[in-house]
């Protein structure tokens, strides 16, 4: 089984910029959904995601980190139109 601290040192490989462990990004295996919980925080706003085990396994044995990269990539844009609507009130 993939460790948390694997897998958020997996996703800050994939996206540099994306925060500390344990701060910015959060991992946890959810066992009742058979998945991981990925947990993004960006200037107050928050959000999360399920990964599924088998992607998570498949990224860690650097075959496929699709599912991965898209899932960050739409909590990042996400994040960045909550702070542009914030900016905007």
């Amino acid at each position: 089984m993939i460790s948390k601290a694997e897998l958020c040192d997996k996703i800050r490989k994939i996206y540099p910029d994306i925060g500390e462990c344990g701060i910015d990004v959060e991992v946890d295996y959810d066992a009742e959904q058979k998945a991981w919980v990925v947990d993004l925080k960006k200037g107050g706003h928050e959000l999360k995601t399920f990964l599924e085990d088998n992607d998570a396994e498949k990224c860690m044995e650097g075959k496929q980190c699709v599912s991965l990269g898209i899932e960050i990539a739409q909590l990042r844009a996400n994040i960045e139109r909550m702070k542009e609507a914030d900016g905007r009130s």
